[in-house]
């Protein structure tokens, strides 16, 4: 017997749905983590990225994906990583735009 109704015939189990982990990140979370980086900043990886920014300009994103993902080891973290700094270059520019006002 080939396919479906190969082996012995059981009948199917109706088992309830498990339920997902997504990962979500709760608001005391979120505000630690923010803390945390205001107080002890950057790791040195993290500031070799905000330079590769700063020098390069948006050029520098396939350069600042391969350090990212070199230091933390995947794909995901290393894309995460990238527009955390961008990000955080983008408050950098805006307070010293405000700042020269």
């Amino acid at each position: 017997r080939i396919g479906d109704s190969k082996g012995f015939p059981v009948e199917k189990r109706n088992v309830p749905k498990r339920p997902s982990q997504k990962p979500r990140l709760s608001k005391r979370t979120a505000m630690v983590r923010e803390l945390v980086g205001e107080v002890m900043g950057m790791a040195p990886y993290e500031k070799r990225l905000l330079d590769m920014l700063k020098v390069s300009g948006a050029s520098a994103d396939k350069r600042m994906y391969k350090v990212a993902k070199r230091r933390l080891g995947t794909h995901k973290r290393a894309l995460k990583k990238r527009e955390q700094i961008k990000e955080t270059y983008g408050k950098m520019r805006a307070k010293a735009a405000m700042g020269a006002n």
